[in-house]
């Protein structure tokens, strides 16, 4: 928090130390895992200005969030005022502003970009997606934990308050409290990279690099095909191109066939029984078409809904009108999922993010 103060302070922003110390006492009063009461911590303490509101969004995205900060403005847009009066001028009404019209257009665009689905777009459509999902902040699942921490509100503390007590001069002048402080659950993914997959595996690879950039130390990421492979090391590099582009060497068998019975059972035996899956929230990004048996595959899910706290089966496919379970490794799953989501548009994944925070 006193390195993004002194980012600020690089910015512009007079960030003096009176409000870096308010700054700190309204962190510790809210919950610092939670990026939106860190955000309006440092907003309402530090800004002292309208002026210091862009430069605190900038260097927010920056710090927090590992976003290049873009270049300021030459000038302030014109400020548009909608009015109340039809033009009296005889040829004033013949067309809208055209600053209006290019800001509806680009609006409307955004808009339906986010409902299109991602085997369908071009490559200008793709880079804007790539935009979309640099603004993306998925928030993590909290979990209850045994370690308390000093609250003003809550059971009272013994050891604190007899401590302050006895500084005091044995009087008890204070009752100091204490809670149990929630801590983030542990998310993995499973990306299915195989030639099914294909159209949707960069876009599911770029949802799961927000994820790492988000809770770098609480999630892990693993692709499944012919083989299970971890990237998690890869992408946890801040450049989105960067991480995708390491994460695709590390990948031995990318649009290849799909063994996920098989691949399953060794992510569980290596990873999942040894803690990785053990209370998480586990999210399965695949088609479910199974070139094995899928007895197989239904033993694993099996085993892995025992083992996690939650089970997330991301289908691109589910996003169509008219779409069943057909496929034989899709219904032999389905009895271990705890949710059925789809993930074919930049929509779908926002819902996704909201079904993993609330799982």
């Amino acid at each position: 928090m006193l390195g993004f103060a002194r980012t600020l302070r690089a910015a512009g922003v007079a960030a003096s130390p009176d409000r870096v110390e308010a700054m700190l006492a309204a962190v510790g009063a809210l919950d610092v895992l939670d990026a939106g009461d860190v955000y309006w911590a440092g907003r309402l303490t530090l800004c002292s200005s309208p002026d210091d509101l862009d430069r605190y969004d900038a260097a927010f995205s920056a710090w927090f969030g590992g976003q290049r900060p873009r270049a300021p403005r030459s000038a302030p847009p014109a400020r548009r005022v909608v009015s109340a009066m039809a033009p009296l001028d005889a040829g004033s009404g013949d067309g809208a502003e055209p600053g209006a019209q290019e800001l509806a257009v680009r609006a409307s665009a955004a808009e339906v970009l986010r409902h299109r689905d991602v085997a369908e777009l071009g490559p200008a459509e793709l880079e804007h997606l790539r935009r979309l999902f640099a603004v993306l902040r998925p928030a993590a699942p909290m979990r209850p934990s045994r370690r308390r921490r000093p609250s003003p509100a809550g059971p009272v503390h013994p050891g604190r308050t007899v401590r302050r007590a006895l500084r005091d001069g044995g009087e008890v002048t204070r009752l100091l409290h204490r809670r149990a402080a929630p801590r983030a659950r542990r998310v993995v993914l499973l990306v299915d990279v195989s030639g099914s997959m294909s159209p949707y595996a960069d876009a599911l690879l770029r949802f799961a690099h927000v994820a790492v950039r988000s809770r770098p130390t609480s999630t892990e990421v693993f692709t499944v095909g012919t083989r299970l492979t971890r990237v998690t090391r890869e992408l946890r590099l801040r450049d989105p191109e960067r991480a995708l582009a390491a994460g695709g060497s590390a990948i031995p068998d990318w649009s290849g066939g799909t063994r996920l019975g098989e691949v399953l059972k060794a992510f569980l035996d290596r990873w999942g029984q040894r803690g990785t899956a053990r209370g998480a929230v586990v999210v399965v990004c695949s088609d479910g078409w199974e070139r094995g048996g899928t007895e197989v595959l239904a033993e694993q899910m099996a085993r892995l809904r025992r083992l996690a706290h939650a089970v997330v089966w991301v289908n691109p496919h589910k996003g169509r009108p008219g779409y069943e379970p057909l496929a034989a490794g899709m219904r032999a799953a389905l009895p271990s999922v705890d949710h059925f989501v789809a993930g074919h548009s930049m929509a779908a994944f926002e819902e996704l993010t909201g079904v993993i925070q609330r799982a």
